[in-house]
């Protein structure tokens, strides 16, 4: 029997040496974000860690800047969040009653930001540690590649709190862990440890506490030496056919 964990570390690329400068132009200014660039990666950080990097509207507005105005050269991009927690979710300090068109709007607007991450023009690995829940989970869900070390937990807790996804996590949850998992997630509160998390479904590496980032940027260096058209099928292509009947998706191929 392979011990998953030894067979995922075997498969770890080196170390990413590369040297990481703060971003110039438009992503310079970004005051809730910590952007980088090393070679062909860039590396953005959740710059919020008093709050947990919660996820406010104007840290929705700049992930979303980062994404459609990346550097030239750019071919990978990393997520992480400085402090103890990638990312706690949505910054309750902003839950506001909204109404009906207000809701919606506002839902789209988070939709918009995680779309350019999804289906943006690189591929985006992400590192977790600590707490990936609500709106944390859903823009963790929206990165190609999920690394958590072994402090990471997942939750979403929207069903305690009398609302509901909005970042689309409906629609991208349910296909990493199935409908009746998130189900159980927003119905009880139940939370999954890295562990679980790894087995499920949320992350496709796990490594030792600490070492997400680490882990994060070096696939990601891998992933930027591949043909840039092989990385955007994959990122365009393959989810797509995945969604169609088998017939369909094997003429799109």
């Amino acid at each position: 029997i392979v011990n998953q964990r030894n067979y995922i570390d075997a498969e770890t690329p080196q170390p990413m040496t590369t040297t990481f400068t703060p971003a110039t132009g438009p992503l310079a200014s970004l005051d809730l974000l910590q952007v980088s660039v090393g070679g062909p990666v860039l590396h953005v950080r959740l710059n919020r860690p008093a709050k947990r990097n919660a996820l406010s509207d104007p840290l929705i507005q700049q992930l979303h800047t980062v994404f459609i105005n990346l550097p030239e050269g750019v071919r990978a991009a990393v997520i992480s969040g400085e402090g103890s927690h990638f990312c706690a979710g949505l910054d309750l300090s902003e839950l506001v009653a909204r109404d009906i068109h207000s809701g919606v709007l506002h839902s789209r607007m988070w939709h918009a930001a995680f779309a350019a991450i999804q289906f943006g023009s690189v591929p985006v690995v992400v590192a977790l540690h600590g707490a990936v829940v609500g709106g944390g989970l859903e823009l963790a869900a929206s990165c190609h590649i999920r690394v958590a070390d072994d402090s990471t937990y997942y939750g979403l807790p929207e069903g305690q709190r009398g609302i509901f996804v909005g970042g689309g996590g409906s629609a991208r949850i349910p296909r990493l862990i199935g409908v009746a998992r998130m189900t159980d997630l927003m119905m009880t509160g139940r939370v999954f440890d890295a562990e679980e998390g790894q087995q499920i479904g949320l992350s496709q590496y796990l490594v030792p506490e600490g070492e997400s980032l680490a882990k994060a940027l070096a696939l990601a260096e891998r992933i930027a030496s591949n043909a840039p058209m092989s990385n955007f099928a994959v990122m365009h292509a393959l989810p797509r056919i995945a969604d169609q009947s088998q017939s369909e998706g094997l003429f799109t191929e």
